[in-house]
């Protein structure tokens, strides 16, 4: 794929130190086809680069209604398995990369689009956006990572009555069940979403590479060997000279206190 084509169906933009992805098939509500997740991957190198943190969204009305499902008809077997690793791969770059991505949904955040968006560290959802995962009905399971990732947030019998019923939620639903971050007025997404990186790609680097790397890693061992790895990455972190200076600072009441939030 040529850098043209890969910028037709995702663009790409640095504004100040966040790369914002746009998935760009609007005709198609964003569906991902495997040019698309190719592109996207490239998107996400490049930010991971270049970027302190990074938003990803869809460009219309809709974030994205999941796998070009025209793709899949007659595909050998062996190629589906690979389109999944490929999938696997990117949506893995997103997740525990070198920075932090945030997802600003709006319209069908759908099977693939999900799963899309389940890979990113925070999920801004506008209030019309509706959640699916609709594969059992189409006689497939999820590929890219959803069994894994959704399971964790909304845990696995909620995915299953969805995966099982068809089961539509809207934004609001979502988030009571831990699937979304933050809930937004209509065509206020990518403005929070935008906000939230600019917060988050102000922290110190190598704070957020262990937030985003350490943090999901001990979930998935014994209360010891986490405990362990925290106390390492502890101390690793508060070693570095960036955070030295944001100690001092804070010790020498230069940098602001913790407060209430206003609504409180």
């Amino acid at each position: 794929m040529d850098a043209t084509d890969a910028e037709s169906l995702v663009t790409y933009e640095l504004r100040d130190v966040v790369a914002v992805i746009g998935l760009n098939r609007p005709q198609k509500r964003n569906a991902i086809s495997d040019r698309v997740v190719e592109a996207l991957g490239a998107a996400v190198a490049r930010a991971t680069d270049e970027a302190r943190a990074g938003v990803i969204h869809g460009i219309g009305p809709h974030f994205c209604a999941g796998l070009d499902l025209g793709e899949h008809v007659d595909k050998p077997l062996i190629e589906a398995i690979a389109g999944s690793r490929r999938w696997h791969r990117i949506f893995d770059t997103i997740e525990r990369g070198r920075i932090p991505f945030v997802s600003a949904l709006n319209g069908a955040v759908v099977g693939g689009g999900f799963e899309l968006a389940a890979s990113t560290h925070l999920r801004v959802a506008e209030e019309s956006a509706f959640f699916a995962l609709p594969e059992g009905q189409r006689g497939i399971f999820v590929g890219g990572g959803g069994s894994v990732r959704i399971a964790r947030l909304i845990g696995a019998a909620r995915m299953g009555d969805m995966m099982l019923t068809g089961r539509v939620l809207r934004a609001a639903e979502m988030e009571r069940w831990g699937g979304v971050s933050y809930l937004v007025p209509e065509g206020e997404a990518l403005g929070k979403a935008m906000e939230l990186a600019a917060v988050a790609a102000g922290n110190a680097e190598l704070s957020n590479y262990a937030i985003i790397n350490a943090l999901p890693r001990v979930q998935d061992m014994s209360s010891q060997d986490g405990l362990f790895l925290e106390s390492l990455m502890s101390a690793l972190t508060s070693a570095t000279p960036d955070a030295q200076e944001r100690l001092r600072a804070f010790v020498e009441k230069r940098a602001a206190k913790v407060k209430a939030p206003d609504d409180v």
